[in-house]
């Protein structure tokens, strides 16, 4: 069975293209893929988006109660929308600081 890392490179297209989307080194996401690491929970939803929700998050880290943080995740009626002059990041603006 393919490991969700893998196959989010596969869709991606190559680990260093992956590397490149997330702003991190090449390095980095093959440190992701050995034994006994993860891929951080920062770069998981977007990693997600990469990969046109082919790769879960839940499948990357199901250590972290994703239902929770993708509530966070979700636009508050209050916050400017990207096109109304708010920049956006991949997370909606949302730190997941504190889940590692």
């Amino acid at each position: 069975m393919e490991k969700p890392l893998d196959k989010a490179i596969r869709i991606v297209g190559s680990a260093t293209k992956l590397a490149s989307a997330l702003g991190v080194t090449k390095s980095a996401v093959g440190q992701w893929g050995e034994e006994g690491r993860r891929v951080p929970a920062e770069h998981c939803p977007e990693i997600e988006r990469l990969t046109g929700h082919a790769v879960l998050c839940e499948e990357l880290r199901p250590d972290i109660d994703w239902m929770v943080v993708k509530e966070r995740l979700r636009p508050s009626p209050s916050v400017p929308q990207e096109g109304a002059g708010a920049a956006e990041s991949s997370t909606g603006g949302v730190a997941l600081e504190g889940v590692a």
